[in-house]
């Protein structure tokens, strides 16, 4: 008790809260573009439904981790000897590396429909039917960005005893999810309003299932024509999504100066037409 009082777990608690928060970016980009899959009347308690019923596997998987880490870092298949391709796979690889497919999945999937303005029309059998997918899936994407973040977080809190650990940990992921909760809303009204950065963030969901890729292939030392697949580090990763938003940000302006020139040209040629 005297250890979960002190300064210094107080402020790992600190860290471990401002990790999930900082981690949690991509889940919570990925939450808001997916719960707009379900009736728009059902969106808000969709994501808050998923987020709530994550925060509890969450803690599960904690629990699950904590007692069966060396299971998850295990090899269960190996591939050697190959010029052409090497691998030591284990649940953790495997996971990762099927969350960033299936992000990459979405991703794609969202911007083609958005290339043909293809809008889905459901039947209300359908829409329970998508409301409970999308829960489903907000879920397990939840989950599979939860192993990073808890794989830290017990990196961060590595030298405490069990208990004391296990109650930090717990609490951090409590609190970050109701920060995710409380940010959700935000995030998807945000992106409702302002419909020109929902390319923008599929393009940012693109490359956080491309960073998840990478991982994933580090994980479970991938070789390729004997070139190791290397994780993408998180400071390439803030980089490349600076830069597109920059380029967004930058495009919008640039797209509205033309627009307010054109406007412009065209009232300067009906007034030389009137004068005429």
């Amino acid at each position: 008790m005297d250890q979960l009082l002190s300064f210094h777990s107080l402020f790992t608690l600190l860290m471990l809260i401002l990790l999930q928060a900082v981690l949690g970016f991509d889940n919570l980009l990925y939450i808001s573009l997916e719960s707009k899959k379900a009736p728009e009347k059902r969106q808000s308690y969709v994501r808050k439904m998923g987020v709530g019923l994550a925060i509890i596997l969450r803690i599960l998987l904690l629990f699950a981790l904590m007692s069966l880490i060396q299971y998850f870092q295990k090899p269960f298949v190996s591939l050697h000897g190959n010029n052409i391709l090497e691998f030591e796979f284990n649940i953790h690889s495997i996971i990762v590396l099927g969350g960033g497919v299936f992000i990459i999945y979405t991703a794609v999937k969202e911007i083609w429909h958005m290339m043909l303005i293809q809008e889905h029309k459901e039947t209300d059998d359908d829409r329970k039917l998508s409301e409970k997918m999308v829960i489903f899936w907000i879920v397990i994407m939840n989950l599979v960005f939860s192993f990073d973040s808890i794989l830290s977080a017990m990196a961060l809190t590595s030298g405490m005893e069990y208990i004391p650990q296990l109650i930090l940990m717990t609490i951090a992921i409590i609190l970050g999810g109701v920060i995710m909760i409380a940010l959700a809303d935000k995030v998807a009204n945000f992106l409702q309003k302002n419909r020109m950065y929902e390319v923008l963030g599929l393009f940012v969901l693109l490359i956080v299932g491309i960073m998840l890729l990478s991982e994933g292939g580090h994980l479970a030392h991938l070789y390729l024509f004997n070139n190791a697949v290397t994780p993408m580090s998180k400071t390439t990763f803030y980089f490349v999504i600076t830069v597109l938003v920059l380029v967004d940000v930058i495009q919008g302006k640039y797209q509205k100066n033309l627009l307010i020139a054109k406007d412009s040209t065209d009232d300067h040629k009906a007034k030389s037409s009137e004068e005429s």
